[in-house]
This record gives C-alpha cells, sequence and structure tokens, in this order.
C-alpha cells in the first residue's frame, strides 16, 4: 500500500471514530441526568432553611397584636425579611394571663426557633430556665443585671441580650412629672397586679421616689386576669388618693382603655407608663419610645441570625424620653395644665 493510500485510510478512520465517541459522550450525559437529580442536583435544589422567631408579647392579642409588634415587624422589613416568605414568627399572647408565660416558653423551645423574643418580665424569666442554647432578645421593664438575666449590660454572657427599657428608674422622674403636672398632688394611688413580680419591684421603686417628694402613695392592689378594677377605684376614693399611677403589665395593658376610662369618671388625673396609654385616654406618660426601642429589636433578630452570639451583643438602653399629655382627659377632669409644663411635653394629643 502506497503512503498516499494508508493516509486516506487513516483520515476515514477518523469521522468514524469521532461519531462514536460523541455517542458514547451524549450517553454518559444521560446517564447522569438520569441519576444525578435526586443524588446531587435535587441537593443543590433544596430550598434555604427559613428562620423562625418565637415572640411572647405581654400585650395585644392575634387581632389587635398592638404598636409593639407593629414596629417588630416594621424593623423585619426594614432589613429584608418578609413574614411567611423568608421568615417566620411564632407569636403568642399572655392576654392578661401571666401564668402562660412558661408554658408558651416551654413550647416554642420544643419547636425549636431560631431566636425567643419577648418583652415580658415572666416570659424572660421562664426561657432563662428553659434553654441555655436558644438565643433570647428581651426587652425589659427592670434591671436585668440585678434580676440575674445577664452579667452585665456590657458583656451579657449566656444566651440573653436585648434592651432595659429603664421603666422602673424612671419612677422617679415620672412621679416628679405628675406632681408638676398636677400642682394640687396630695395622695397618688399606685395600681399594681399582685400576681406579677414586675409590679412588686415597681411599687418599691414608687415608694422610694414617694418619700423623696413627699408625696404619700396609697397602694391599689388588683389581681389578673380579671382584676376587679371598680373595687380598686372605690378604695382610692375612700383613702382620697387625688391622682392614679398605673404600673405597666400584662393585666394593666390590657385594661388601660377602662383604667382611663374610670380615673376621667372620678375626675382623677392619671400617669401611665407607655405612651400609648395616652392615646386611649390617660392623662400623661413618661417612658421610652417603643417604637424605637421594638425596631432595635429586629436589628438583635437580625444580628443573631447572622451568626452574632448574645453573650457578644451589649444590652442597650434608650437614649430617648417621651413626656406625653392629654389636653382632651385634662378639660374632661377640669384640670388646667400649668403652661410652663405643657411646653416641656414632647407631645400633646388635643
Amino acid at each position: 500500500m502506497t503512503v498516499g493510500s494508508q493516509q486516506k485510510a487513516v483520515s476515514s478512520k477518523r469521522p468514524a471514530e469521532k461519531r462514536t465517541s460523541r455517542r458514547v459522550f451524549v450517553f454518559i450525559c444521560l446517564l447522569l441526568t438520569v441519576f444525578l437529580p435526586p443524588v446531587f442536583l435535587g441537593e443543590a435544589q433544596q430550598p434555604k432553611k427559613v428562620p423562625r422567631i418565637g415572640f411572647v408579647s405581654g400585650v395585644g392579642d392575634s387581632n389587635n397584636p398592638g404598636p409593639g409588634i407593629e414596629a417588630f415587624r416594621q424593623g423585619l422589613r426594614d432589613r429584608g425579611y418578609i413574614e411567611g416568605k423568608n421568615i417566620a414568627v411564632e407569636y403568642r399572647y399572655l392576654e392578661g394571663h401571666v401564668d402562660r408565660a412558661k408554658g408558651f416558653i416551654a413550647e416554642l423551645v420544643q419547636l425549636k426557633v431560631d431566636v425567643l423574643v419577648s418583652p415580658n418580665f415572666p416570659a424572660i424569666r421562664a426561657a432563662k430556665e428553659a434553654t441555655k442554647t436558644t438565643p433570647v432578645v428581651m426587652v425589659i421593664t427592670v434591671d436585668p443585671v440585678s434580676n440575674g438575666l445577664v452579667e452585665s449590660l456590657a458583656h451579657p454572657g449566656g444566651n440573653i441580650t436585648g434592651i432595659a427599657r429603664l421603666t422602673r428608674d424612671l419612677s422617679g422622674k415620672r412621679l416628679e412629672l405628675f406632681k408638676e403636672l398636677v400642682p394640687g398632688i396630695s395622695r397618688v394611688g399606685v395600681l399594681w397586679d399582685t400576681n406579677a413580680p414586675g409590679p412588686v419591684l415597681a411599687l418599691k421603686e414608687y415608694e422610694t421616689a414617694a418619700r423623696a417628694l413627699k408625696i404619700p402613695l396609697q397602694s391599689l392592689e388588683i389581681r389578673g386576669p380579671n382584676p376587679d378594677l371598680d373595687g380598686a377605684f372605690q378604695a382610692a376614693s375612700k383613702g382620697r388618693a387625688n391622682a392614679i399611677i398605673a404600673i405597666l403589665n400584662p393585666v394593666v395593658a390590657r385594661y388601660t382603655k377602662r383604667i382611663a376610662d374610670l380615673a376621667i369618671k372620678n375626675r382623677l388625673p392619671s400617669m401611665f407608663e407607655r405612651s400609648e396609654d395616652v392615646e386611649a385616654g390617660a392623662l400623661a406618660s413618661y417612658s421610652a419610645n417603643d417604637a424605637e426601642i421594638f425596631g432595635r429589636v429586629a436589628i438583635y433578630v437580625d444580628k443573631i441570625l447572622k451568626g452574632a452570639k448574645p453573650a457578644d451583643l451589649p444590652v442597650e438602653q434608650p437614649m430617648k424620653f417621651e413626656f406625653v399629655i392629654n389636653l382632651k382627659t385634662a378639660k374632661q377632669i377640669g384640670l388646667t395644665i400649668p403652661q410652663s409644663v405643657l411646653y416641656r411635653a414632647d407631645k400633646v394629643i388635643k
């Protein structure tokens, strides 16, 4: 065979070899298509785990969750979290039943939520007892250090962090403003729920502040979840209290409108511990801005979901406090508020 004929024979084999190689390649691809999806491709296409938050609220209910939860939801949206899409929130409402807190916390821990959130002292304390691993973001009215929830504000340690509202630290200032707001104040009735630990501590704070201001206090005890509010106001009348302070807890929060209405009916100036209570008819409040606080809670949740540990996130304290006055209520009870006090108000409801 000549060289030319040999070259022709080799060149005639190459197309056949290419066709065979192509067929083998196609066959292998078909095999991969059949077997890879359930093993590898399926794993790659699995949806990303949606984080789940457990929120135990001391106020509101599923139909009316309240401004705190609305602010929390807005804070989540501001950080790209949309409930039902890339985050799930399990809400539990005490609805005046403080004794539900422990059960709700146990239920949410059992559901293996990624973060627990609560502005309720009994719920936060129950969370500390129930888990050492699930991160907890609190909004608390009492000192979290002296009450054993965290080691320090700067270095919480453990699995709990969040925001200390300083509600109790404001008791003295609140009473001082109340005295200026109502110049004729002589005896203040303090409405509080005896079935909860927070109000017990709050009453002591008011008693300390009252001694310094030389204002006599009268303890007006109620018991949730169905408090005898009419009886409490009758006791205030018999004790000659001419003003009322309501200590915030789930029971008082649930009956804010009723308490405010009774205060108006009895022509008693009332001081509350949340600005939203003034919207409901209370005369005044002095407190941190709840919308800002619960927006900050969402920031804590976001940081934890991205890998931060509660032990490394300092407990924050509010930088701004609001003095709110309801002029409509003042008119209803026949109270003339000094102009100098009105000038100091951050918000006046007319």
